[in-house]
C-alpha cells in the first residue's frame, strides 16, 4: 500500500473546507498589497490563493498532491506540483504564504532555506501550520490502536508539530528576522465525524493496515476519543494548536 497522504479534491471541500475558512487571521498577518508576487506554498486546493489573486497579487501556487493542484488550476489558477523541500526559486517574491502545511513538511530546514532563497530582500515569511500539542488526543490514539495491532505507529507517523522556540531557531538560523511567533490552542468543531477526519487526514497511519482492517481500526480510535473529543449531541471537535508566525529578510 502507498504509504504517502493521498488527497481527493472533491471529499476535501466537503469536509474539510474549515481549513481554508479559518485562514483569514493568517491572510491578515500577510497583509498582501495589489501587485505583490506572493508563492503560495502548500496551496491545496487553492481557495485561499483565490483570495490573494482577488486582492490583486500576482500568485504561484505548489503542493506537492498533483490532485489539490488539478483542483486549483480548476479555479484558473498559476498552480504547480512541487516539493516544499526542495523550492527551485530564487529571489522572486516579496512573500511566501502558507497555510495549514507546513506540518506535513518533516525536513524544516531544507523547506526554509528554499523560502530564504525564493525571497526577494525585504521579502517576508508568514505561514500558520500545526504546532506542538496539536491533535495530540488524535496521535496518542492512533498509535495506541497501532501498538495493539503490533504495528510501529511512529514509522508512519506524517506530521512535525514545533514549539514556537523550535520554529524560531530553525528560521533564524537560515537568516531570517522573526516579527512575530505563538503557538495558538484552536478547537475545531468537525463538519462531519471523526471518522472522516481520519479518512482524510489520517491515511499514513493505516500504510500496513490490509483494506479490510481499517473499518474496525477508525471505528476503535474513534471510540477511544469519543469521551474527549464529541459531546453529548454527537458533535466533534479536534483538538487543533496552531503555530502562526511572520518571519523577514533583512
Amino acid at each position: 500500500m502507498n504509504r504517502e497522504q493521498r488527497w481527493d479534491p472533491e471529499r476535501y471541500a466537503k469536509q474539510a473546507g474549515f481549513v481554508a475558512d479559518l485562514g483569514q487571521p493568517v491572510l491578515e498577518l500577510l497583509a498582501p498589497r495589489p501587485g505583490e508576487r506572493i508563492l503560495d506554498l502548500g496551496c491545496g486546493d487553492g481557495a485561499l490563493t483565490e483570495k490573494l489573486v482577488a486582492g490583486g497579487c500576482q500568485v504561484v501556487a505548489v503542493d506537492a498532491s498533483a490532485e489539490q493542484v488539478a483542483a486549483a488550476r480548476a479555479r484558473g489558477l498559476d498552480a504547480h506540483v512541487a516539493d516544499g523541500h526542495a523550492l527551485g526559486f530564487d529571489s522572486e517574491f516579496d512573500a511566501v504564504f502558507s497555510n495549514a502545511a507546513l506540518h506535513w513538511m518533516k525536513r524544516p530546514r531544507d523547506v526554509i532555506a528554499g523560502v530564504r532563497r525564493a525571497l526577494r530582500p525585504g521579502g517576508r515569511f508568514v505561514a500558520e501550520f500545526g504546532g506542538h500539542g496539536c491533535v495530540a488526543a488524535i496521535q496518542t490514539a492512533l498509535l495506541r490502536a497501532l501498538s495493539d495491532r503490533g504495528v510501529d505507529g511512529q514509522a508512519h507517523h506524517p506530521w512535525y508539530f514545533p514549539t514556537d522556540d523550535d520554529y524560531r531557531s530553525e528560521l533564524e538560523a537560515e537568516g531570517l528576522k522573526v516579527e512575530t511567533i505563538a503557538l495558538i490552542p484552536r478547537p475545531t468543531a468537525l463538519p462531519t465525524c471523526m471518522r472522516d477526519w481520519l479518512e482524510i487526514f489520517a491515511g499514513p497511519f493505516m500504510a500496513e493496515l490490509p483494506d479490510g482492517e481499517r473499518p474496525g481500526f477508525l471505528a476503535e480510535v474513534c471510540e477511544m476519543l469519543r469521551p474527549a473529543l464529541c459531546d453529548s449531541h454527537g458533535r466533534w471537535t479536534a483538538d487543533y494548536v496552531r503555530l502562526r508566525f511572520a518571519a523577514r529578510v533583512p
